[in-house]
């Protein structure tokens, strides 16, 4: 039994690392450059962002994530630019990826902005499927090469200081993920993202925030998180996640000053039984603006 139950994980992890290309968060509305390029430069300022997520913690071979952004305006703020670095561990897979990202901002109004941006960079697959034993011929297991696969993107995004939203593909490219073409595993799905998020007051203290990220992909059902995050004093954020026939999360964030901010969540699944083998997803944030208080005021927050 025991065997049985580390081939079905062993198949789980492997099929998901080929369907679920894209690494889920939960923070998504705080690593939109990984998904949307017309972001670069929108916060007017040098931003740096790291994110890890442990995704079922205690489940051996379980996904982990690690995302680094860095973005800032250039070009009298008309131009954007950006880096993007994630890290995507699955099972026998790990994928590193790396993508540079432009912008061009055009203003429609005093306040209203609209950029595209354009992605490019690339994804290194290293896996080491040949060494895992099944019990049967399993030809997914074979043909299947590391691999460096380039790939472009594009994005639109439209905002201004209390809301946005965004459409994109960053990456057009449908690779093959065997070195030979062949083997039988599909290879990647191009993905559409569809992003928009609003803060209002609530009281002289409290602003609510929502938030929403749609995913879609060929020959897979549309997949949406929605966040509902309350502002105290900006400083203290805290929020409920729902993933669409999936998942129901927590988030806590808190604003040390104008240009620190640090955030956890918890997250966990309610579809499927995975629950009764793991402790649910974890996720840290922090992202930092670079600003230099003796050339530049902060006229008002930031809250995308």
């Amino acid at each position: 039994m025991k065997t049985i139950k580390i081939i079905s994980a062993v198949f789980l992890l492997s099929t998901a690392a080929f369907a679920q290309q894209d690494a889920m968060y939960t923070h998504y509305a705080f690593n939109t450059l990984n998904v949307n390029p017309g972001y670069a430069g929108s916060r007017g300022v040098t931003t740096a962002t790291l994110l890890h997520r442990s995704q079922w913690v205690g489940f051996e071979g379980a996904p982990t994530t690690q995302t680094f952004t860095l973005h800032s305006p250039v070009f009298r703020e008309s131009f954007g630019a950006g880096l993007s670095v994630i890290n995507d561990k699955i099972g026998p897979i790990n994928t590193t990826s790396f993508y540079l990202d432009l912008s061009y901002t055009l203003k429609l109004t005093t306040q209203a902005k609209l950029a595209f941006g354009l992605k490019g960079g690339g994804n290194f697959i290293q896996n080491s499927l040949n060494n895992v034993t099944t019990q049967n011929t399993d030809p997914s297991f074979f043909g299947i090469g590391n691999s460096f696969n380039p790939n472009i993107g594009a994005g639109a995004y439209l905002y201004k200081e209390r809301w946005y939203v965004g459409l994109s593909a960053p990456r057009f490219i449908e690779n093959s993920f065997t070195s030979n073409g062949t083997g039988g595993v599909e290879g990647e799905k191009r993905h559409f993202f569809l992003i928009g998020g609003y803060i209002t007051k609530l009281t002289h203290k409290i602003q609510f925030k929502p938030t929403a990220f749609v995913k879609a992909t060929e020959s897979a059902p549309i997949e949406a998180d929605l966040t509902a995050m309350f502002v105290f004093n900006q400083k203290l954020e805290l929020g409920v996640m729902g993933r669409t026939g999936d998942a129901l999360g927590f988030l806590v964030g808190y604003n040390f000053t104008d240009q620190l901010r640090a955030g956890y969540s918890f997250d966990f699944s309610f579809v499927n039984t995975t629950i009764k083998y793991n402790a649910g997803s974890h996720e840290v944030m922090l992202r930092y603006d670079l600003i230099n208080p003796n050339k530049y005021k902060i006229h008002s927050p930031r809250y995308f």
